[in-house]
């Protein structure tokens, strides 16, 4: 006993002075192994145990801890394997880790882990010992206390590569979804191995809440993912979401993985190779914050012979007796190099604008140096770019005639035209000649088995593609930079292709031709002041090509006239009788593809004139007071409607919600649906209310009903586009504005009423029907009372506060009403739902019964503010008969009791009650019908 007393005060000695430094540790294992060797190994083991005991019950992760936890790891991954020491100091720790004291399995599984982590890979460790390890671990990796968890995965990580120790990766892969604690997710993700099925966790985790576990996952994806073992969309989305992150550690580490890995190991620092490997014609953007991240970073580095002219070789050719004649001999570009030289150029420019901005806004040697750099970038871009416009018109041109697989090419080399110099007559006269060119291109098209004609691209814009057209608008806008001048340019265009449409000479080709022109057209006019007077005048394109293009036989005619009808309308000062009847006929008679089109002209034009004024091309006048105090819509049926329309605008899109054919006749692989448009459209409306002073208030509460019926029904959970937009919508509506929440609680009854089965609609179908129906009512019920209860962003609350502070309280008989706050609050929509179950008669069909117990199981989860003593005595008074009328759920009974001694205990004055003037006046706020 004596012999290990002395032992274990030397043992300790050495511990103490290990835990001082980590200098020391060398010299310190040394001392414990000539300890070790001096002595029995039973003695010794017996001794060392003992004293690690302190340890053991001491919680603080202190720094003197820490290097002593890790010189005993140290000490005994070092010693020598037949001394039996390292076996019997495991089984120690083994029992440790199954203590029901959380601080000694939380050092037995650091320890396991830093033995685990210094072994050697050829240290003798019998099997039996190994798989007592492996086991003990991952019963701890669902341990409560989640340091103890994150070091059982640590301990674990090293045998989750070995394919015989596969249910340790099966458990980091089930465990890593469930987790709860960032630092358990973070080390579960460190630990994972390469493999497909890896790297769909760790890539899932790079959108973790956590800034620590993203971070890991991209440090994860860098060091165990070679770039060539990712898909091309792995690839992108790693880079998409990392480059876009909003912590900058996480940015960092994105930035370090492409650089460092991707870029310099996988590419040998060529930029244009890695291009290759993002499919950038499919992945434009990401390969575009790609470039920009590297040449940000500095990675990017153009040597001297590097500049687009290398592609533009003059070979000089004697043509009938003409000497000196230089013909430009293009090299196409593919795809990865035409992105890295416009990214290029638009980041050389960038910095010059950049540098001459500072050099404006400052002085002295400061300012010179910032004009130096500005004037190098400029220098830089002028020889990288094409030395002549008309070599810049000839390698575009050479882009365009090689074909289709060089359009993404071709239309990266146009964006490079907003950087060249039209100044020069003759520059600006060849780009003149060229854009005309462009403009005059065409539509493409194929011929299918039948002998049909079939447009290629999307059929509505200019070259069948968006960015093309803005690509070409941004170009011309660029050369005929003059005011007016870009409009005459386009409206001669129009004009030319017009004839042959005017004449009935025209197919659908050239129709559409024409028309994507004028859209184009119509898209960046400023105002119809530049185009009066021109080649054709903007009366004349209304009624001799696009009233007819929408009257076309051809379905593609007709979407994209009704387009142009659209962009024309937000160009008028009023809108026209004849454009509005014509989107109007479009949006109820027309096919599914033109309604769409039509919808949403209606939308725009109705948010941009205001609703009274597409009416009045209608001739219905209404007085404003009439406007203002609408409460309903006027029903309509879509399909018995006749060309003779007395609808409102309003009235007319509030119907199309109604339309489910249009759901049922959408192909489900489209984006876009009328529901989806109308949606939007009226989103819109309710989140931006105050710019549409136009659209009565009144009406808000019946927009943000069917806004909510919409996002809960079965027949719309196909269209993605209308679910995601209204996520989005609801997810902001509440906290933007006081009134919002006001608009909310007057939506609540409508709501229910409409989707209970039973209440406003029969209770049709079998139970099983029934049952999932009041389900989706009650899911809608719950969320509706959480954007109740969200809290206004921090400048509403501030405003709020002010008009509070500016209100004068109203005083009815000695009663004191603050103001009309608790309209917007829990209390107003309490009320709400206490005077809908009052309502209801003793006598209930089983509909009611359910709906009122529905309605109560919301009404307990409300409550009131201390400054609303009005409501709070009202709302006592009628609990009193809610809980008449569901009496028959006696939990919900027993929830409205706990909730009347609620509002007792924050009643001021709870012996005084409400007269019935009292009661009437604030029934009247908030239900109209009590007033």
């Amino acid at each position: 006993m004596e012999a290990e007393k002395a032992l274990m005060q030397k043992i300790a000695r050495v511990l103490d002075e290990s835990g001082a430094s980590n200098a020391a540790h060398i010299r310190k294992l040394k001392d414990l192994s000539t300890l070790r060797s001096a002595s029995s190994s039973s003695l010794f083991f017996s001794a060392f145990s003992k004293t690690l005991i302190p340890l053991f019950a001491f919680p603080r992760r202190t720094s003197s801890a820490e290097r002593t936890v890790r010189f005993i790891a140290t000490f005994a991954s070092k010693c020598d394997s037949t001394t039996a020491f390292l076996e019997e100091f495991f089984r120690f720790l083994l029992n440790a880790a199954t203590a029901a004291n959380k601080t000694a399995r939380f050092r037995a599984c650091q320890m396991i882990s830093e033995i685990i982590m210094r072994l050697p890979d050829d240290a003798e460790v019998s099997n039996e010992l190994w798989d007592e390890v492996i086991e003990c671990m991952k019963l701890r990796v669902g341990d409560k206390v989640p340091l103890v968890r994150a070091l059982a995965v640590r301990a674990l990580a090293r045998f989750a590569n070995d394919s015989e120790n596969s249910d340790i990766l099966d458990l980091f892969l089930e465990a890593l979804p469930l987790e709860h604690n960032a630092e358990v997710r973070k080390m579960i993700v460190l630990s994972l191995p390469p493999s497909n099925a890896t790297s769909v966790a760790i890539l899932d985790h790079t959108l973790d809440v956590s800034e620590v576990v993203r971070k890991a996952a991209y440090y994860v994806l860098a060091s165990k993912f070679p770039l060539q073992s990712l898909s091309i969309k792995v690839r992108t989305i790693i880079l998409q979401r990392g480059l876009a992150d909003r912590s900058a550690a996480v940015t960092k580490e994105c930035l370090k993985l492409l650089k460092d890995e991707w870029l310099v190991k996988c590419c040998n620092g060529d930029p244009i190779e890695l291009l290759k490997y993002l499919d950038v014609e499919t992945y434009e953007l990401v390969g575009e914050s790609v470039m920009e991240a590297l040449l940000k970073a500095g990675a990017v580095q153009l040597q001297d012979d590097q500049s687009i002219r290398q592609f533009i070789v003059a070979t000089s050719n004697e043509i009938e007796g003409e000497s000196g004649h230089c013909i430009p001999r293009i090299q196409l570009m593919e795809a990865e190099v035409a992105l890295y030289w416009k990214t290029v150029c638009r980041n050389l420019q960038m910095k010059a604008q950049e540098r001459g901005s500072d050099a404006a806004a400052t002085m002295g040697t400061e300012a010179a140096v910032y004009a130096a750099e500005a004037s190098d970038n400029n220098d830089l871009l002028e020889r990288v770019l094409p030395a002549m416009v008309s070599d810049y018109v000839e390698l575009v041109k050479a882009h365009l005639d090689a074909g289709s697989n060089y359009c993404f090419a071709s239309r990266q080399l146009l964006l490079l035209g907003a950087m060249l110099d039209f100044s020069d007559a003759t520059n600006r006269k060849v780009a003149s000649g060229f854009v005309q060119e462009l403009l005059h291109k065409p539509i493409e098209y194929e011929v299918d088995a039948d002998g049909n004609k079939v447009v290629m691209g999307d059929g509505v814009n200019l070259g069948g593609d968006r960015e093309w057209a803005d690509a070409v608008s941004g170009l011309a806008r660029k050369v005929h930079a003059a005011a007016g001048e870009f409009e005459e340019v386009l409206l001669g265009v129009v004009e030319e292709l017009a004839q042959p449409c005017r004449e009935r000479t025209a197919d659908f080709l050239h129709w559409m031709h024409c028309l994507s022109v004028t859209g184009l057209l119509l898209e960046n006019a400023k105002s119809f002041r530049w185009m009066q007077g021109k080649s054709i005048e903007p009366d004349e394109l209304l009624q001799s090509l696009l009233l007819p293009g929408a009257k076309h036989v051809h379905l593609d005619v007709q979407r994209v006239a009704t387009r142009c009808l659209g962009l024309f309308g937000l160009l008028e000062r009023k809108p026209s009788v004849e454009l509005v009847k014509q989107l109007r006929f479009c949006f109820v008679k027309g096919p599914s593809s033109i309604s769409i089109v039509a919808c949403k002209a209606l939308i725009d034009i109705g948010m941009w004139h205001g609703p009274q004024e597409v009416d009045r091309a209608m001739g219905l006048e209404l007085s404003s007071l009439l406007h203002e105090n609408k409460m309903t819509f006027s029903p309509v049926n879509l399909c018995d409607m006749n060309e003779d329309w007395n609808v409102e605008l309003l009235d007319l899109l509030y119907a199309g919600l109604n339309v489910n054919d249009w759901i049922k006749s959408v192909d489900m692989d489209e984006n876009e649906s009328v529901q989806a448009i109308l949606g939007e459209g009226f989103a819109k409306i309710l989140l931006l209310s105050e710019n549409y002073p136009s659209i009565p208030a009144s009406l808000h509460p019946l927009f943000l009903s069917k806004l909510i019926i919409l996002y809960f029904s079965n027949e719309t959970k196909e269209l993605q586009r209308l679910k995601q937009c209204l996520s989005v919508f609801f997810e902001h509506y509440p906290s933007l504005s006081a009134d919002h929440k006001k608009c909310i609680s007057k939506s609540f009854m409508p709501v229910m009423r409409s989707m209970w089965p039973g209440i406003n609609t029969k209770a049709g179908g079998s139970p099983f029907m029934v049952s999932n129906m009041r389900k989706l009512a009650v899911q809608a019920s719950r969320f509706m009372l959480q954007m109740m209860q969200a809290p206004l962003y921090a400048k509403e609350t501030e405003k709020r506060n002010e008009n509070q502070n500016n209100e004068l309280p109203e005083v009815l008989d000695g009663f004191s009403e603050p103001s009309l706050d608790f309209e917007c609050g829990e209390a107003g929509l309490a009320i709400r739902i206490a005077a809908e179950v009052v309502s209801f008669h003793a006598k209930k069909t089983p509909a009611q019964k359910s709906y009122v117990s529905a309605l109560c199981r919301v009404l307990v989860l409300l409550h009131f503010r201390l400054s609303e003593q009005g409501a709070i005595k009202l709302m006592r008074r009628l609990l009193n008969h809610v809980a008449e009328s569901a009496f028959a759920e006696h939990e919900v009974v027993k929830e409205l009791k706990r909730m009347a001694e609620r509002l007792k205990a924050i009643d001021r004055e709870p012996d005084q009650g409400l007269s019935q003037e009292q009661a009437n006046c604030i029934l009247g706020k908030i239900l109209p019908s009590h007033k």
